[in-house]
């Protein structure tokens, strides 16, 4: 009674159909999801927390940012009720007319619906029936080896929620074909969460400042990075560089090569939101002889 009542409550009395794609950990749901979702025609796609639609996070808690196993499994399960109550808060304004929702048992899809005033599944989607043994086992081996996981929304779009994650690009072809015959392709993200048996993965604010002043260096007329502040939030990093610039080079030109090379630098290597980059020249470096007096 209670799933039915809410289900109205929610979405107005719409017919919602939810669609469950069920596998065991790491068999490579996530990597399918968008394909999946594209074949039966979900809207929206509810994967450990998020929930998806094309290109954006509307919303939710990732569960890959958890710092427990048992913290992933509750926000996978969305247990926290303000988590859930924005979930609902979502799913209410998109209205969605078919649903995808991962998880590892039908059991486990069923309380996601139920905690977000969803039907029951309607119809449930086994990773066997559509990935081979072979890419199974591949899949599970990766996760194992190197623990990487799929966010299945491009990288940007997880680099912006969630700025302080290792996430890397992964391009996936979509099975139909578009108007002009050719085949469409979405981006995914590849990351690493912080609850892996290697233990959680920090980056000191000594080790970014390394990352930037070696970036800055390596840009011609620069004689040393100087002082190198970092700032950091919930949305990125606000750096500031005090380089010394050898004379005779054009200001403006070296310090916009020291910014281009050091959010460069530092979204590469740390998979942090770059803010900004300031550059505040205070001194240059003369050949000998040619001092200014």
């Amino acid at each position: 009674m209670y799933v039915e009542m809410s289900f109205l409550r929610y979405f107005g009395g719409n017919n919602v159909e939810v669609y469950a794609l069920v596998g065991p950990s790491g068999t490579g749901k996530s990597f399918r999801a968008i394909a999946t979702a594209h074949e039966c025609g979900a809207e929206l796609i509810i994967d450990d927390g998020l929930l998806i639609k094309g290109n954006r996070i509307l919303g939710g808690i990732s569960a890959k940012r958890q710092s427990t196993r048992i913290g992933a499994i509750k926000a996978a399960l969305f247990m926290d009720e303000e988590h859930a109550r924005q979930a609902r808060a979502v799913l209410e304004k998109v209205k969605p007319s078919r649903v995808l929702i991962l998880g590892t048992s039908v059991g486990m899809v069923q309380k996601i619906a139920a905690r977000l005033g969803l039907p029951p599944v309607s119809r449930v989607i086994s990773i066997e029936e559509i990935a081979s043994p072979r890419e199974i086992r591949q899949a599970l081996t990766t996760r194992a080896r190197y623990s990487k996981h799929v966010i299945p929304a491009p990288t940007v779009e997880v680099k912006k929620r969630f700025p302080d994650i290792f996430a890397d690009s992964l391009r996936i072809f979509l099975g139909r074909k578009g108007p002009q015959g050719k085949r469409s392709w979405l981006e995914q993200s590849v990351v690493r969460p912080t609850f892996t048996y290697y233990g959680k993965l920090t980056i000191t604010t000594s080790a970014l400042v390394a990352i930037v002043s070696r970036a800055a260096e390596e840009v011609p007329g620069v004689k040393s990075a100087g002082r190198v502040t970092v700032q950091r939030d919930a949305d990125g990093v606000v750096i500031e560089v005090h380089p010394v610039l050898y004379y005779g080079y054009v200001l403006n030109q070296a310090g916009r090569g020291i910014q281009v090379a050091v959010k460069r630098r530092v979204e590469e290597m740390t998979g942090l939101v770059v803010k900004s980059v300031n550059i505040l020249v205070r001194e240059l470096s003369f050949p000998r002889g040619k001092e200014p007096v």
